[in-house]
């Protein structure tokens, strides 16, 4: 259930998460829908609390109409407060093991797989994916190639992943051995950005093709970012896409954001990306 969209709505229902084996044997999360009455319960971790740069705000929960009905209200609330407590003890379980969490968003066909397998073989650090899709495992087996370790969650109808969802894929995946843990959201430039998955870090996708009035049309997900990545650069020849202009629109909403030019077709581009995640990952040490 989103606070933006309103997506999948209804006043008794959560998800359940249950892990599979595909025709092929490999393991992967899909998410079902049971119905609960929500009513109060409490998990104590036993850690302590970070505080984190991108504590996600929900005080803009009446802005949907759609979203008005106090009932409706009451049960995204609850959503999200018992999802920011299971972000924050992802994040607790990140720190803990030396992880750097980046969450990737964008639309779909943005490049988000494309940029990690370029990141994967350009790099020598420690990565694992988390992937998140509707359907199929083909981003996470994409990784695999890249020589990486990866976990797929499939979630069915919703359009982003969870704090919950992450949890289960951090388990999965494990934490030993590894530097950096990319989160994959699935493809969508709205409800992504209200979740708080745990990552110390957001990436914003927004390549050539999609067009520079994107950040104005999805502005809550541009003020999310912490890096702006305009992918697909290669192909600025041949869109009316005016960079500047893209930049001026995102630094208005987010001030802070820093931006980069990527293609994954040229390697200096690549390589200031993984100087930017190396900086940030010293940056925690």
């Amino acid at each position: 259930m989103c606070k933006d969209c309103g997506c999948s709505i209804t006043t008794d229902g959560h998800q359940h998460e249950h892990t599979h084996l595909d025709e092929f044997g490999r393991e992967y999360t899909h998410i079902h829908s049971h119905e609960h009455d929500y009513g109060e319960h409490k998990h104590e971790s036993g850690h302590h609390r970070h505080h984190h740069d991108n504590e996600h705000s929900h005080d803009n929960l009446h802005a949907n109409p759609q979203l008005n009905d106090k009932k409706t209200i009451s049960v995204i609330t609850k959503i999200l407060s018992v999802n920011d407590e299971q972000a924050r003890e992802n994040r607790e379980h990140f720190d803990e093991n030396g992880v750097l969490a980046i969450n990737l968003m964008s639309s779909p066909g943005s490049g988000k797989t494309t940029l990690l397998e370029q990141i994967i073989e350009h790099s020598n650090i420690p990565i694992g994916v988390i992937e998140g899709d509707l359907e199929t495992a083909r981003d996470a087996d994409r990784i695999r190639a890249k020589g990486a370790r990866a976990y797929q969650i499939t979630t069915g109808t919703a359009c982003h992943l969870d704090a919950h969802m992450v949890h289960n894929g951090i388990h999965h995946l494990g934490l030993d051995g590894l530097d950096i843990v990319f989160i994959e959201n699935v493809g969508n430039l709205v409800c992504p950005a209200s979740y708080d998955l745990g990552a110390h870090i957001n990436f914003v996708l927004l390549s050539v093709p999609e067009g520079a009035d994107k950040v104005e049309k999805y502005p809550v997900m541009f003020r999310s970012a912490d890096l702006l990545l305009i992918t697909k650069c290669d192909l600025l020849p041949h869109f009316d896409f005016d960079i500047k202009e893209v930049k001026e629109m995102a630094r208005k909403l987010n001030p802070k954001v820093d931006i980069l030019e990527v293609s994954t077709k040229d390697h200096e581009s690549i390589k200031k990306v993984l100087h930017y995640i190396e900086m940030k990952k010293s940056m925690r040490n």
